[in-house]
């Protein structure tokens, strides 16, 4: 079954050109956090199985506020070749091919420490951060004016 192309992003890979997305909505079990964030890749041209790569946090629309990540294209295209060595043919049509990253496994693959954010009513805010990592929010009231 290939993925829909709508919502997708091209992206290459060692001369091969695929199409990466993250599902529009949450499941209910990933709104929850019971599942994690996932993405799937398939070949661009002539897809055959899909890669559906499972990561250690949650969506960034988790209505929980579990820590999540930003799906970039330097994760992207290490999780392909991943894959790729542990055995997935992306030319071979059949069943979805899954890898699952592990946290300890997130600062080989993006080149660098992993970026958690928190979500938080009007946005996003980095793990540990406070409520002055949110530039876009205005104090409405003060509590000492009454």
């Amino acid at each position: 079954m290939a993925m829909p192309k709508k919502g997708s992003r091209l992206i290459t890979v060692d001369a091969t050109v695929f199409r990466w997305r993250v599902s529009h909505k949450p499941t209910y079990s990933q709104g929850n956090d019971w599942s994690p964030l996932t993405f799937a890749v398939e070949r661009a041209e002539e897809p055959g199985s899909v890669l559906v790569v499972s990561l250690p946090c949650a969506r960034p629309d988790n209505w929980v506020g579990q820590r999540t990540i930003t799906v970039r294209p330097v994760l992207v295209s290490g999780c392909i070749r991943r894959a790729v060595e542990q055995g997935w043919n992306s030319g071979q049509p059949g069943a979805p091919y899954s890898l699952s990253v592990a946290e300890d496994e997130l600062a080989a693959l993006l080149g660098e420490a992993p970026q958690y954010l928190i979500p938080f009513l009007w946005g996003m805010i980095p793990e540990g951060g406070g409520i002055k990592d949110l530039p876009r929010c205005t104090q409405i009231w003060s509590r000492d004016e009454h």
